[in-house]
């Protein structure tokens, strides 16, 4: 009889510290987005994604595996928002589970502006910066809007879980084929603020969940010595994007406990 207590007692604190979660998650996944979301810096990819650049090392796939949904990957490796909202929502219906969206850096033209920002002296990108700037406080708003209510439309059901980009400089200089000041980077580090702040508040007016990746990966940045974002690489679209761990220690666990 005391064996049967204290099994139903463990039994119960095991429910309280989430090992049922991957139970409770079950159901019909779809992960739309970005690179970030398809798994680009990962360096491994399903043959068939083409240049999507679908990882199984990407948070959606292991999100999955960690709650036992059954997963539609459609994110792809420089969608804008426009792209998802066009191309990714045809899984979607009455009976999708959850969404996991980002979208907006490519909106933001941060590629480029990495880019430019990373040319050797004389070479500046202020106005780069303040371009991308003016285009997340005055265009983003409204096709993330757009965005939201055609998931929404699309699956009434679903728990929608927006997800964040991380900071990505910590203002060292380690790359030596890319040299981006520290006050390139504390700009550059601003404008993933700013971002945050207009996906954070547009995700907040459709009632969806917004996931902030900058704490969890604060520590981990290009030249941190546990990096979870990878620097300049080599192919050159590896750059700049989480790694491996950056997927699995940090998007998985802040993705997973949301759904």
């Amino acid at each position: 009889m005391r064996r049967l207590s204290l099994l139903s007692v463990l039994t119960a604190l095991l429910g309280l510290v989430g090992v049922h979660t991957a139970e409770a998650a079950e159901g019909a996944y779809s992960a739309l987005g970005d690179s970030y979301s398809s798994g680009v810096g990962s360096r491994s990819y399903y043959s068939d994604s083409g240049s999507c650049l679908r990882s199984p090392y990407a948070y959606p796939a292991l999100v999955a595996q960690r709650t036992s949904s059954t997963l539609t990957f459609a994110a792809c490796s420089g969608a804008r928002i426009a792209d998802v909202q066009n191309n990714q929502l045809g899984s979607l219906n009455s009976g999708t589970t959850y969404v996991t969206v980002s979208a907006g850096g490519n909106d933001a033209g941060f590629s480029s502006v990495i880019t430019q920002c990373a040319k050797p002296w004389p070479y500046t990108c202020t106005t780069e910066i303040t371009n991308a700037n003016n285009t997340i406080r005055t265009t983003i708003p409204g096709r993330l809007d757009s965005l939201y209510s055609a998931i929404r439309a699309k699956a009434p059901n679903a728990r929608v879980i927006v997800v964040g980009y991380p900071r990505i400089f910590n203002g060292e200089e380690c790359n030596a084929l890319a040299r981006i000041s520290p006050g390139e980077q504390a700009e550059l580090n601003k404008s993933a603020d700013l971002l945050a702040g207009v996906i954070s508040a547009r995700a907040a007016a459709h009632g969806f969940t917004f996931v902030d990746p900058r704490s969890s990966f604060t520590g981990h940045a290009v030249c941190d010595d546990t990096e979870w974002l990878n620097g300049l690489s080599n192919p050159i679209e590896e750059s700049y994007h989480p790694n491996r761990t950056g997927q699995s220690a940090g998007y998985t666990p802040l993705v997973s406990a949301r759904m």
